[in-house]
């Protein structure tokens, strides 16, 4: 068994260095990010004990109940980045049973492992992106000044031409790094790409489908073509081919495959649609077929990918939904036994909607003050400007859906609709959204009720 990268910095982060990073991107919600930090902690304390014992050591599984545009998409994405770990966000709605038209759920673990393998590529990569640019840049010079050929020359004479080459080499190598030569084009021979071929299947054919793919492309994989592209260009493609030269395929998809069983993420979003109503009569297809679909994945089997059989026992999986028509308990039994863990989000209210607008690292104020900075136009945001853009937000959420943060986007837009529209002719003037400025834009609207249900 290859051995796993947890001890990255970020895996060993206690909780409460967890939850103060989750803080830094989302306000409040105190109960789910402690419930993940500690899920997350877990994972790496369960590495540290004994190897007869970690098998028996299975994740502790979160459902997330809360109203929509509280959070619990970002934490679980914010959670996954933090851990360096592969990531998957699937909707229960989209997967039917097993035998039906629609997505079945183990392709969210052949989804998961192709992220992956995309993941563990990249960190390949970029341990031997500087090997790999030596020799791009070699081919380059190969290309602006071919070797001289060593036959017919007597030994003096072949050796001052291959100083002087090498002279004339190292000139040309200098001004390469100093970008000199970034705007001449050169011809290169670089590998075609494969061709990407989608097989349409019937349902349970999935490794059939995965098999006749990559026959098709492992057909092509050899060949290369000629592209004349500038110097700049040509070291970007070359180095990227390079470096693909220098990685073990075979151990990275074991790695890869690896670590999507001990350290992915699966977010199921919108299980609350899946649950049981009402008993219904005939096939539930859609719903409690899901749920029954979904309970070996949850609990741990083996799912065969084209890089080989995936265990899911260790795989993390967060559920969410805002149950504002069902419960929890309307889940079958067995599927509830599976998410041990319950948190559930707080609705935001106008002192989480200001926070929201000024706290986080790419706040909604900060990102449309760069935004309009790019047009020499100054924006800024008055405190007094932030809690009536907050009131406005909470006060359409309770009169019309209540639709969480999302509201604020909603509300912004239109507050700097004009703004936006005029900021290439305001080049070097200053805006000030104050309460004023916020009541002349969408005072009225907020007051017509039949329109603000429309517009905002």
């Amino acid at each position: 068994m290859l051995p796993i990268t947890q001890s990255s910095g970020s895996s060993q982060m206690t909780p409460r260095e967890i939850v103060e990073e989750l803080d830094k991107h989302i306000v409040g919600q105190k109960a789910a990010k402690r419930a993940v930090a500690i899920a997350l902690r877990n994972r790496w304390r369960r590495q540290q004990v004994a190897e007869s014992l970690r098998q028996e050591i299975t994740p502790k599984n979160i459902l997330m109940i809360g109203p929509t545009g509280v959070g619990k998409t970002e934490i679980a994405r914010r959670l996954a980045r933090l851990a360096k770990a592969p990531f998957i966000k699937v909707e229960a709605t989209k997967f039917t049973e097993v035998g039906y038209v629609g997505r079945e759920v183990d392709s969210i673990v052949r989804d998961l492992v192709e992220i992956s393998v995309k993941m563990t590529r990249e960190e390949e990569m970029a341990k031997v992106r500087h090997r790999a640019a030596d020799a791009a840049e070699d081919r380059v010079l190969d290309i602006l000044l071919p070797r001289a050929q060593a036959a017919g020359f007597t030994a003096e004479s072949g050796a001052g031409t291959g100083a002087k080459d090498n002279d004339t080499r190292q000139r040309f190598r200098k001004m390469l790094r100093e970008g000199q030569l970034d705007d001449r084009e050169v011809d290169i021979e670089v590998r075609a790409l494969p061709v990407g071929l989608e097989i349409m299947a019937p349902p349970g054919m999935e490794e059939m489908t995965q098999q006749l793919q990559g026959m098709f492309q492992n057909l092509g994989s050899g060949r290369t073509r000629s592209r004349k592209v500038k110097i700049k260009e040509a070291l970007k493609l070359l180095v990227d081919e390079e470096a693909a030269k220098m990685i073990n395929e075979e151990e990275l998809k074991l790695r890869a495959v690896e670590n999507a069983e001990q350290n992915g993420i699966v977010f199921i979003d919108e299980i609350d649609k899946i649950a049981r109503r009402q008993e219904t009569m005939g096939a539930d297809v859609s719903r409690e077929g899901v749920q029954r679909d979904l309970l070996p994945l949850v609990e741990g089997c083996t799912v065969n990918t084209k890089y080989g059989t995936v265990k899911t026992d260790h795989v993390l999986f967060i559920a969410s939904g805002a149950f504002h028509m069902s419960k929890p308990s309307d889940l079958i039994p067995e599927l509830q036994g599976r998410l041990p863990i319950r948190v559930e989000l707080e609705p935001l209210v106008v002192g989480d909607f200001v926070r929201i607008l000024t706290e986080p690292d790419a706040s909604l104020c900060r990102q449309y003050c760069a935004l309009m900075a790019t047009e020499g136009l100054t924006l800024e945001f008055a405190e007094s400007g932030v809690q009536r853009l907050a009131e406005v937000a909470f006060e359409v959420n309770e009169r019309t859906e209540n639709i969480g943060a999302r509201r604020l986007h909603t509300v912004m837009e239109r507050l700097l609709e004009t703004v936006s529209f005029d900021a290439a002719d305001r080049n070097g003037t200053r805006v000030v959204i104050n309460r004023e400025y916020v009541e002349g834009n969408l005072g009225e609207l907020v007051k017509d009720q039949d329109l603000s249900r429309y517009i905002l």
